[in-house]
């Protein structure tokens, strides 16, 4: 059976076996993902149903496709830029293409989730109450130590300012012209 299967932007042909390579995917080598984007599944000149398919893929590994130059030059201005780029890929084998039990599994995975996150919700929940309680009067003290001493800094500044302003200037001008009579 082959499938067309969109990722990345891209649409690749892919049957059981096969190893492509796409735009990178999130996941180690290793790792097993299901590509969810199916155009168009069939079975050599039969065409099947492409919702009810699923393509599952193992990542071999994370890499660097090959290096691409960017150059850029305007004649007669002695303007020339060169810059390399090496995008990001994943390499993938297709473990599998067929008729899916993907809406079967994620119901059975989904229920303990939910069951377990509901459990933990109302704890969390009552938690950040009375820590919000708690911090917003320590957040109401702070400021108001704080607005004191910036006014006393504000005093001090325009002290600081007047001392340079009393020096008297320099009389060095006076000496020379006396030396050339």
């Amino acid at each position: 059976m082959f499938a067309v299967v969109r990722t990345g932007g891209k649409q690749y042909r892919v049957a059981a076996g096969d190893k492509i390579a796409v735009e990178k995917l999130a996941g180690e080598a290793g790792d097993t993902i299901t590509l969810g984007d199916v155009l168009l599944a069939g079975e050599g000149d039969k065409v099947a149903d492409a919702s009810k398919v699923t393509v599952s893929a193992e990542i071999i590994a994370q890499a660097k496709s090959e290096k691409v130059v960017v150059f850029k030059k305007r004649r007669r201005h002695n303007y020339r830029r060169k810059a390399g780029h090496r995008q990001q890929m994943t390499l993938l084998r297709i473990t599998d293409v067929g008729e899916g039990k993907k809406k079967a599994a994620p119901k059975k995975e989904a229920a303990p989730k939910k069951e377990a996150e509901a459990k933990k919700a109302p704890a969390k929940k009552a938690a950040p109450k009375k820590d919000a309680a708690e911090k917003k009067p320590a957040a109401k003290k702070a400021p108001a130590k704080k607005a004191a001493p910036k006014k006393e800094a504000a005093a001090k500044k325009p002290a600081a300012k007047k001392a340079p302003a009393k020096k008297a200037p320099a009389k060095k001008k006076a000496a020379p012209k006396a030396d050339k009579k």
